[in-house]
């Protein structure tokens, strides 16, 4: 699911999105991580940041990436120490989201 926001910056700005998109395509390709990989290293950054919109997105495209419900929840667990354990549970309830919406 492409997030209408996301479909209206494409449609008004078609070359600013292309060179955005440009520009993930040769990050996810400067090293040797997997898609898998990456995709868990986005849910967790997500997490990090508190950006609960991104969160939601990673998650799914991780799920898609063929990670499992359970290392995305383990992944929110394992952010607590250095987020702490309040916004653990936030992102906590962010990946619930998307296992809730994909089952």
């Amino acid at each position: 699911m492409i997030p209408k926001p996301y479909k209206q910056m494409h449609e008004s700005h078609p070359d600013y999105m292309r060179a955005y998109e440009s520009f993930g395509q040769a990050a996810r390709l400067a090293g040797p991580l997997s898609e898998r990989e990456i995709a868990l290293v986005k849910v967790a950054i997500s997490i990090g940041a508190g950006l609960e919109g991104a969160a939601h997105s990673h998650c799914r495209k991780a799920l898609e990436a063929g990670c499992t419900p359970g290392e995305l929840r383990h992944v929110a667990l394992v952010s607590a120490p250095t987020i702490g354990f309040p916004t653990m549970m936030r992102a906590r309830s962010w990946v619930e989201d998307v296992l809730e919406q994909s089952s």
